[in-house]
């Protein structure tokens, strides 16, 4: 499975967000690639993913897509995280 992470820039934002996203899904045992990415580059990095993560600033920006878009409000609250990935991925 992989998870992409989106910012403007790619570094700061969704970089936080990936750290995040990763500790949440080892706390529930899933398997995934979480990659960090900007938003320039979210129909290339995007294309094979199930899930993309991000804030609702950029929900317009991304375009169609095959994944479940996931907007999250605050990119330190695990709680968040892991509530929106169960309901996503379960």
């Amino acid at each position: 499975m992989k998870i992409v992470t989106i910012c403007g820039a790619g570094i700061g934002s969704s970089g936080i967000l990936k750290v995040n996203a990763e500790r949440v899904l080892r706390k529930l045992d899933i398997d995934a690639t979480v990659v960090a990415a900007d938003i320039a580059s979210v129909r290339d990095v995007a294309a094979d993913a199930q899930v993309i993560l991000t804030s609702a600033e950029f929900v317009g920006t991304i375009g169609k897509t095959f994944a479940d878009v996931i907007v999250i409000e605050n990119y330190f609250d695990t709680e968040e995280l892991t509530a929106k990935l169960t309901a996503a991925l379960g």
